[in-house]
This record gives structure tokens, C-alpha cells and sequence, in this order.
């Protein structure tokens, strides 16, 4: 008896010094970025390692300066469910002098980074054409995640998210505050247009701390 305790003892002892041992796994990585407006900033972590395409290009945008200057123009009020409901857009516009080409469309159900509250994505018209249009949600849209059970082929892609805010909320609930005019836009976005655009004045990468 005594032998088969101290067998166990000894067996308990190192496995726990092995626990020990073995290195957690990593973090996935990530890249903050700043959009600084006109109503305040708001902090980005990009999901570099878990939507590499995705993120690769918004922080292309970043670097060559495309986004300064451009304005988030539309609100997505959603009235069902818990308040308040939607998200916000903005980004190139299509202008020629800003977009680069469209990237490969990046399924949350392969990447795992999901429209959570304060989840950044590229806006599209079908999937594969995303560019320098994104959103950001003021409160979770599952809705917007691959689906790839559904019959629907634009619901079995979803929208490409890769990144959330970590800094800047009650300026993305601003934006989203502010006021619409009711005779812009066309199709599903008549009426989601902001009647005086905010201002991103610049985006540019963090500067790490410390």
C-alpha cells in the first residue's frame, strides 16, 4: 500500500512540474491602429494572425495615408432587439484616387473573429469585393457571420470581420447618434446617410507605449 502511495505521490509530483513546463499558447497577434475624427479617436486591434488578408489590406490604406481625409457617412439603425442597435460606416467611397484593388473575402467561420459589439469589417457588394469601405457595429450582428448551413450563398460568406475597438465606444455611439437625412442615399441605404459626415482626419498605426 505504502509503495503504490508513494507511486502515486511521485506520479502527481511530476506532472505537475511538466504543467508546469509547457508554455501556454500564444495570443493571436494583433496591430492597433488610431482613427482620430472629428467627435475623438477611436483604437483598433487588428487581427493579424487570424484574418492576415484582411487586415494586411486596411493597414495598406493606413500606411499610404488613404484614409485621412475620408468621412464615416452612414448609420445602420436596426429598431428590433436590445437598444442600441446597428453600426456605422465609412471609408473611401469608391473615390479612384483612394481604393487599391478588391481583396480575397475572409469568412468569420474560418478566421473566428466574429461581429461581436465594436467588431470592425469590410463593407462589400458580393464577396471578393471589399476594399476601402468598412463598419463598425455598436452591438453584436451575428447576423453578419458566415453561415455555411444556409441556403442563401451571400449568408453562407458573411462579411469579413478582423478586428474590435479596445478604445473609443462612446465615439463610435456619437457617430452613431448623429443625425441622418431621410432624402439621402438610394435602395436600402435611403435614409442611413449621416446629414453632416464625420470627419476622419487620419489613421495611423499606434505608437506602442512605454
Amino acid at each position: 500500500m505504502l509503495k503504490r502511495f508513494a507511486l502515486a505521490a511521485a506520479l502527481f509530483a511530476f506532472s505537475a512540474v511538466s504543467a508546469q513546463d509547457v508554455p501556454s499558447p500564444a495570443a493571436p497577434a494583433t496591430t492597433d491602429v488610431v482613427i482620430h475624427t472629428d467627435l475623438g479617436d477611436i483604437t483598433v486591434a487588428l487581427e493579424i494572425d487570424r484574418a492576415p488578408v484582411t487586415s494586411r489590406n486596411f493597414l495598406r490604406y493606413v500606411d499610404t495615408k488613404r484614409f485621412d481625409g475620408t468621412v464615416f457617412y452612414r448609420v445602420m439603425h436596426l429598431n428590433w432587439g436590445e437598444q442600441p442597435n446597428g453600426l456605422i460606416q465609412g471609408g473611401t467611397q469608391n473615390d479612384p484616387k483612394r481604393i487599391l484593388p478588391p481583396i480575397k473575402h475572409e469568412r468569420t467561420s474560418d478566421t473566428g473573429v466574429k461581429h461581436i459589439a465594436g467588431a470592425i469589417s469590410m463593407a462589400r457588394l458580393i464577396p471578393g469585393s471589399a476594399t476601402g469601405d468598412f463598419t463598425i457595429t455598436v452591438s453584436p450582428q451575428p447576423g453578419l457571420d458566415a453561415d455555411p448551413t444556409s441556403s442563401d450563398p451571400d449568408r453562407q460568406e458573411g462579411f469579413a470581420a478582423f478586428g474590435h475597438v479596445t478604445n473609443g465606444m462612446d465615439v463610435v455611439r456619437a457617430i452613431f447618434d448623429s443625425p441622418t437625412d431621410p432624402d439621402k442615399g438610394e435602395g436600402v441605404m435611403k435614409g442611413q446617410m449621416l446629414a453632416k459626415p464625420v470627419r476622419i482626419i487620419t489613421v495611423r498605426r499606434a505608437v506602442p507605449v512605454g
